[in-house]
């Protein structure tokens, strides 16, 4: 109570909000490394089953006197080409130390004109509405955000990139794709975003 208390009292009485970007976009780059290490496990995963299927190793572990479905080989998991998430996220990083930048070199001066200082708090207002996108997320289109939604069989628990991390979880991997390049596309937008409102 107290933090969202305090949090809240900065907030209003701020007439910049205290906002950088450079903090987010290091939790993204972290998010991208989930997922592509979340393929790489699966990846993993699916060869030592697929494996110890070919060698026989379930059927022989089976309890001959139960009745139990064996496993069965699974489709490979491919090599996704996560290079337009990757390449988002550089571009976003270098727009977003700029931005702070700018930012901070303003706000530490004399302070901003009353119409940049307008100017800088519609940045960090549109920023978040950049992050979504009005298709919203695979099989829930409610959930417009792309960075973080609901997991689907999760409730309310949040998952980081949705689309992405979700896709490879249900072996969906055109979907993985097509949501890798959907992702690419929300982060350019908050990049040009902070290239030419700042």
């Amino acid at each position: 109570a107290q933090t969202a208390g305090r949090a809240a009292l900065r907030l209003a009485d701020a007439d910049a909000l205290p906002f950088a970007f450079g903090n987010f976009v290091d939790h993204v780059k972290r998010y991208a490394g989930e997922v592509q290490k979340l393929a790489d496990d699966l990846r993993a995963e699916t060869d030592r089953i697929n494996q110890r299927v070919e060698d026989g190793v379930y059927a022989l572990a089976a309890d001959p006197t139960e009745h139990l479905v064996l496993p069965e080989s699974r489709e490979a998991v491919p090599h996704i080409n996560f290079a337009p998430l990757l390449n988002a996220v550089e571009a976003l990083e270098q727009q977003a130390a700029a931005f702070d930048r700018r930012l901070k070199a303003s706000v530490s001066a004399d302070g901003l004109p009353a119409d940049q200082l307008a100017a800088l708090n519609r940045v960090l207002i549109d920023s978040e509405r950049a992050l979504t996108a009005p298709e919203g997320l695979p099989r829930r289109p409610w959930f417009r955000h792309h960075i973080y939604a609901p997991g689907f069989f999760t409730g309310y628990g949040v998952k980081t990139l949705p689309g992405v991390r979700e896709a490879i979880e249900e072996r969906q991997w055109d979907e993985a794709t097509a949501q890798i390049e959907r992702l690419a596309g929300v982060l350019n937008n908050l990049a040009s975003l902070l290239i030419t409102k700042s």
